[in-house]
């Protein structure tokens, strides 16, 4: 159970700008951002970081990096997020086929070089203590340019902040995730955790 109660989205009138760019993402507004709500400015902040790290017209696919934010909160632990980014990766055009494979990428024929060698580094960068290093970023580079490189890392960071949020709130899992989880993640020994009442 949550351990603070998300607000209704009327709470906040001035915030229904910054609730639609989450709309758009994941087909409703998230609890971690009802709750948010009480500090308005952090929304409105949160939202334009969100725009900027997961801009359309840049380097890396839109889909592609929901799953980098997919594997950067399996990185940290946040049951919350690995299925959110999950639904937001179908959403942004990830065939479900691939979605499926997500714990076998690795050797999965769906997932090409370049996308397993990001979603390495997505775990790596994504977990405490960072373990990202020399090795890995030489392959990172033989297939991802700077540019990528830096939009594929502010997935990470911004997932890492989601990360820390949702764990210590306790945030309570939607339907449409809390699906996608027991579909695609209980195989790997996901459960929803804390981000379920039954838990």
């Amino acid at each position: 159970m949550a351990h603070m109660k998300p607000l209704p989205p009327e709470t906040t009138p001035a915030l229904a700008d910054d609730f639609a760019i989450f709309e758009r993402i994941l087909g409703f507004v998230p609890n971690s951002l009802l709750t948010m709500q009480r500090q308005p400015a952090m929304v409105q902040g949160f939202g334009a970081l969100t725009e900027a790290v997961m801009d359309p017209n840049g380097a890396v696919d839109l889909g592609f990096m929901r799953l980098i934010a997919h594997f950067a909160s399996r990185a940290a632990g946040c049951q919350y997020c690995e299925a959110h980014s999950l639904v937001a990766a179908g959403i942004h055009g990830i065939d479900q086929d691939k979605i499926d494979a997500i714990w076998s990428y690795a050797d999965s024929p769906l997932y090409t070089d370049a996308e397993r060698v990001a979603l390495d580094y997505a775990l790596a960068a994504g977990s405490v203590p960072n373990a990202v290093d020399a090795d890995l970023m030489t392959r990172m580079r033989e297939h991802w340019s700077d540019d990528q490189i830096v939009q594929i890392l502010g997935a990470v960071c911004l997932y890492g902040f989601l990360n820390r949020w949702n764990d210590s709130m306790a945030t309570d899992l939607e339907e449409s995730p809390k699906a996608m989880g027991e579909r695609v993640l209980r195989q790997g020994g996901w459960t929803g955790g804390k981000h379920v009442e039954d838990s």
